[in-house]
């Protein structure tokens, strides 16, 4: 007897709740669109297959990602996998002990095959590119996108178009690159998402990412892939956690997790949903929970972010809806306080985060940096933080607080002294 699945029924707007059949959507719903407004769509499903089951469980086979295939939308009998998922949850003991959150763990989403939790997304989305007979795939990424894209395409048999900016640092170029795809480099983001939207709209590409403007975030089949990561953290918790923090640009990931705790909820796995952070440098989904908005507006960023995975100024209805449903918060950041939990993330705990991805404790720590009364979370809450790519993709971001490398000297002695003057550490005798 084949194991139950929940049935895929479609697309859904999340502000209207229309539902579409056609699945080749990527531009957010058509609805809200012709009413002015950028509303996300989603996949939705009828559960009633797994409820009526008994209690959830996941085969233990295969390891990653495909093991959570009864939840996924698509389940092809290959899928164009490269060991996707089955990520460490670390504790993180000693910047823990200093927030007063003995319960704080790491998600080490670099352990994914390209480095990113773009992995995770970026499998569903190449296997329904190859579910649609797409003849080619495409994204508009500064980096980590790009370079999923391109590998799990290389994996597909695919051929893959990437638009990325000028100003992305050449180690991202050259990931993106490495992996065979068509990389191109466009001035603006606007000018990106432009040509991606001909290259869908006349020849038939597959996105794995938006081109939307205002944006409503990638293929709502990919995003589907970051419900994995809420699986997972149940499985390997017992429970979950009080809080999940997420960096977020346009908050694929910020989503797909709560949508995964969401289902886990629906279907009796859990007992309690944890809250949401969204972890963003230039506020926008924060801005829209203060001003009880109904959708973000455009963020107006002071200058340039070391964040620039994340560094959007437009917040998108999805992002708003998963903090709004689980009673979450945005947090915006600084530069200085993202440098900061990067270089705690790695002097503490030996975590070589992206600043993109240590954006999650610096939004941890600027929380916890209230009085005791006023933070959100307290020493007997788990808090999650997911970092979601590793600091080899921008090392030049690290060089800010990172001293030049000295030269060795002649003996053991002016290397002591050298250690000493140059670092601080004494260890001689």
């Amino acid at each position: 007897m084949p194991a139950p699945e929940a049935r895929v029924l479609g697309l859904q707007c999340l502000r209207c709740r229309s539902r579409f059949a056609e699945p080749r959507l990527f531009a957010g719903c058509p609805r809200c669109h012709a009413a002015g407004v950028a509303a996300s769509l989603t996949v939705e499903y009828d559960l009633a297959p797994l409820a009526s089951a008994g209690p959830l469980t996941f085969p233990a086979e295969p390891r990653g990602l495909w093991r959570f295939r009864a939840l996924l939308p698509v389940r092809p009998e290959r899928p164009p996998s490269l060991g996707e998922g089955a990520t460490p949850l670390v504790p993180l003991d000693r910047i823990g002990a200093r927030l007063g959150l003995p319960r704080l763990y790491a998600k080490l989403e670099s352990q994914n095959p390209t480095w990113s939790y773009k992995d995770r997304l970026c499998a569903l989305a190449v296997a329904h590119a190859l579910e649609l007979g797409a003849p080619a795939v495409t994204t508009s990424s500064t980096g980590n996108h790009g370079a999923s894209t391109a590998a799990y395409a290389a994996r597909a048999g695919l051929p893959c178009v990437l638009f990325t900016l000028d100003s992305v640092p050449e180690t991202m170029k050259t990931l993106m690159q490495a992996y065979g795809a068509a990389v191109v480099s466009c001035a603006t983001s606007e000018a990106r998402w432009a040509l991606m939207r001909q290259g869908v709209e006349r020849l038939g590409w597959y996105p794995t990412s938006g081109y939307a403007m205002p944006p409503v975030g990638s293929t709502p089949w990919g995003v589907e892939g970051h419900k994995t990561i809420a699986y997972e953290i149940a499985e390997q918790l017992g429970a979950a956690p009080a809080a999940v923090v997420v960096p977020s640009g346009y908050s694929d990931g910020l989503f797909g997790i709560w949508k995964g705790w969401s289902e886990l909820a629906a279907l009796g796995a859990v007992k309690q949903v944890p809250r949401m952070i969204a972890a963003e440098p230039f506020g926008p989904l924060a801005r829209a929970l203060r001003e009880e908005l109904e959708s973000p507006v455009p963020a107006e960023p002071p200058g340039p972010s070391v964040a620039f995975s994340i560094a959007s100024r437009y917040g998108t209805w999805q992002g708003l809806a998963a903090l709004r449903q689980s009673g979450g918060l945005g947090v915006a950041l600084t530069d200085e306080g993202i440098l900061e939990a990067q270089r705690a993330l790695s002097r503490e705990e030996g975590i070589y985060a992206e600043p993109s991805s240590a954006a999650a404790l610096a939004a941890l720590m600027q929380l916890q940096s209230r009085r005791a009364e006023d933070a959100p979370f307290h020493p007997d809450d788990a808090v999650v933080l997911v970092i979601t790519s590793g600091g080899l993709k921008d090392p030049g971001a690290s060089r800010a607080w990172l001293p030049e490398v000295p030269a060795a000297g002649p003996d053991l002695d002016a290397v002591l002294a050298t250690v000493r003057d140059h670092y601080g550490l004494a260890l001689g005798r």
